[in-house]
């Protein structure tokens, strides 16, 4: 199944560097058979977006911890698109919440999602907000609607370690 980590550059940093990556808490994203239910109209395609829209939202909430920390700090949404068969639907917690059973490989990894810079700004933003939006405050919300309007980029498994690079991660 085609799942969806959410993550940040240091986690995809040491998915490179150890071929593994724990998602937190297991937490993940998919079209699962609840997303599906859940809208009346949309093919996979759609519908699995709608599941990496949503760990984009989670990663929001990575990097909210992160950048509270005392290291610093990239401001980017990272989004892991990884074909793992230990999947268990979640829908008590959201229609494409998914649970994964251990580590995510580098083999398993068929493509990552990345902000590209111009999304700093409001990434950093959004993510000093996600709780508030959380809690229904429909200004945190407009806030974190100004990060979710810039598109992730996507980048093949082959490309990250150059990436990495590039960043000086």
């Amino acid at each position: 199944m085609r799942v969806y980590v959410p993550a940040t550059l240091p986690m995809l940093r040491r998915l490179i560097a150890d071929g593994l990556l724990e998602p937190l808490g297991g937490t993940a994203f998919a079209l699962t058979p609840a997303l599906r239910e859940a809208y009346a109209s949309g093919d996979a395609e759609e519908l699995e977006y709608v599941a990496m829209r949503d760990a984009a939202r989670a990663s929001l909430r990575l990097l909210a911890i992160e950048l509270a920390g005392d290291q610093p700090a990239w401001p980017r949404r990272v989004v892991i698109a990884a074909d793992v068969e230990r999947v268990r639907a979640r829908p008590d917690l959201d229609y494409a919440v998914v649970r994964v059973a251990g580590p995510v490989g580098v083999n398993e990894v068929a493509a990552v999602h990345i902000d590209d810079p111009e999304a700093e700004y409001a990434v950093r933003q959004a993510a000093a907000a996600i709780d508030t939006a959380d809690l229904g405050d429909p200004d945190a919300e407009f806030v974190l609607g100004e990060a979710e309007d810039f598109e992730l980029a996507w980048y093949d498994p082959s490309e990250l370690p150059f990436l990495l690079e590039l960043l000086d991660l």
